[in-house]
């Protein structure tokens, strides 16, 4: 993975935040923050995917195939 550096501006107590959770995880402020980002990155992609769901929700069958697990056929053997 190619790792590139950027630059943001952030309140000073954002920052002090950042340090003393840094501390306590002795991880790097970097590392804090690129933690923060990814967190970010995948709860929006989760709420994306919700819409998705809430514009077209599982049919009846569906949600009856997912509470069954012997509704499941086994893998064809290929």
């Amino acid at each position: 993975m190619t790792m590139v550096q950027i630059a943001v501006r952030l309140p000073s107590d954002l920052v002090g935040s950042i340090d003393r959770l840094a501390t306590a995880t002795d991880d790097s402020r970097s590392d804090v923050v690129r933690h923060a980002i990814e967190a970010y990155v995948y709860r929006k992609a989760c709420e994306a995917d919700a819409s998705r769901y809430e514009a077209a929700p599982l049919s009846d069958a569906e949600l009856t195939l997912a509470d069954d697990p012997s509704g499941w056929s086994p893998t064809p053997a290929w």
